[in-house]
């Protein structure tokens, strides 16, 4: 491991879980080689004896997401999928989402047909229309005066929520690659599972990923704490995302290490090559990394269930894209982080980065809601500027 970057990193990892700040996190760096920061502090659940370590297991939430998008693009580049027929092609039941217009006068949503049909590319861009109740208000009244049952509960009738807006005109955050999973599934014939496990987890060698975990798994879980309003940490001892789903939720619900994902990181890092075999072509990568929204923008995501999300904006006020299916910086990042790197979140506060053009990225796992925690974000904003630097790719501040 690089000296510098040992050293300051795990000064940080200290300080973030001095105090309980936050209960326990992993965090690792990595280049195209392999690891070259790997540290862990803390405990995996408060108030038990376990410590946080390199190899403990995490609900990794939205950072599935990327992982979903790789398997619709390995099918893309086998000429089994085209990003731009309908989706409903593939997935039938995508066809019947109307779009929502308001609510009437009795609280009754109004719907109407959407304008155009919604395209897999769309899905994974976020310009479908769908949102997330977390994050948006009409969605949240679904759910608390109409009974539209969360994403969390892994069921086909979480998906089947209206949209917000007309396929192809706005980005917003939401289930979309959840559905871009049932069309892997519409393609292949199989669970989405099945298609990661085969396609992505064995040539990268991630034996612990997976949408329901092994007993070693359950052996080295961290679980998730819940912030109170008085800046305490609360274990939730019984939370666990569904272990024999309906649907596998391609937008949210694996559960994986952090040196596991970094095997994910490194394949995009070396054009699609994984260390048990090539996972994409190297043209799949450089078509997927470019920006998708034209001239829209990534936007902020507003805290609509405070417990479960803060207000949250990597970067505030610089312009942010999006690509097959990272968010994309458009400018250089404070950190370091060079125009055109890859980077996305999950919900448990836990965040990556992929920058291509230095061959390095990282992966900060913690777990605790709400999304967009300061001390677990802060700590990770620290993590990431101390690799740059120790790379001698940031100066110091």
């Amino acid at each position: 491991m690089n000296a510098g970057i040992k050293a300051s990193s795990d000064a940080i990892l200290q300080q973030v879980v001095s105090g309980e700040r936050v209960p326990g996190v992993v965090a690792m760096a990595t280049d195209r080689n392999g690891t070259i920061y790997e540290g862990a502090a803390g405990k995996r659940t408060l108030g038990q004896d376990a410590g946080m370590t390199a190899d403990s297991v995490f609900a990794i939430f939205s950072t599935t997401k990327a992982i979903t998008g790789t398997a619709v693009l390995q099918l893309f580049e086998e000429g089994r999928l085209d990003l731009d027929a309908p989706a409903k092609t593939y997935a039938p039941e995508i066809g019947k989402l109307q779009v929502l217009d308001g609510f009437d006068a009795a609280g009754r949503p109004r719907l109407r047909a959407p304008k155009r049909d919604i395209t897999t590319r769309m899905l994974l861009l976020h310009t479908a229309g769908l949102g997330y109740d977390i994050f948006n208000e009409h969605y949240l009244r679904l759910a608390q005066e109409h009974g539209q049952p969360s994403v969390t509960t892994a069921s086909k009738a979480s998906l089947m929520t209206p949209l917000l807006f007309d396929p192809g005109e706005a980005w917003e955050y939401g289930s979309n690659i959840d559905w871009a999973g049932q069309v892997v599934e519409g393609v292949t014939g199989r669970r989405l599972g099945e298609v990661m496990q085969e396609r992505i987890f064995t040539p990268l060698g991630m034996a612990d990923t997976a949408f329901t975990m092994t007993p070693s798994m359950r052996s080295r879980l961290a679980r998730i704490h819940q912030r109170e309003a008085d800046g305490s940490l609360t274990p939730l001892n019984d939370f666990e995302l569904p272990q024999e789903p309906e649907v596998h939720m391609g937008g949210h619900g694996l559960y994986s290490t952090v040196g596991d994902y970094c095997r994910f990181i490194r394949m995009w890092l070396n054009d699609g090559a994984g260390e048990g075999g090539r996972v994409l072509r190297r043209e799949t990568v450089l078509h997927a990394e470019k920006n998708g929204l034209g001239d829209l923008k990534v936007k902020g995501l507003p805290g609509v269930i405070p417990a479960l999300s803060n207000d949250a904006e990597f970067f505030p006020g610089q312009p942010k894209s999006w690509a097959l299916t990272f968010m994309v910086n458009d400018i250089e990042a404070p950190t370091g982080r060079p125009a055109g790197a890859l980077a996305w979140a999950g919900l448990a506060n836990l965040f990556y980065w992929i920058d291509r053009q230095n061959g390095i990225g990282g992966f900060w796992a913690t777990q605790i809601l709400p999304f967009a925690d300061a001390a677990s974000v802060g700590g990770y904003i620290d993590f990431e500027t101390a690799v740059y630097q120790g790379l001698g790719l940031k100066k110091a501040a």
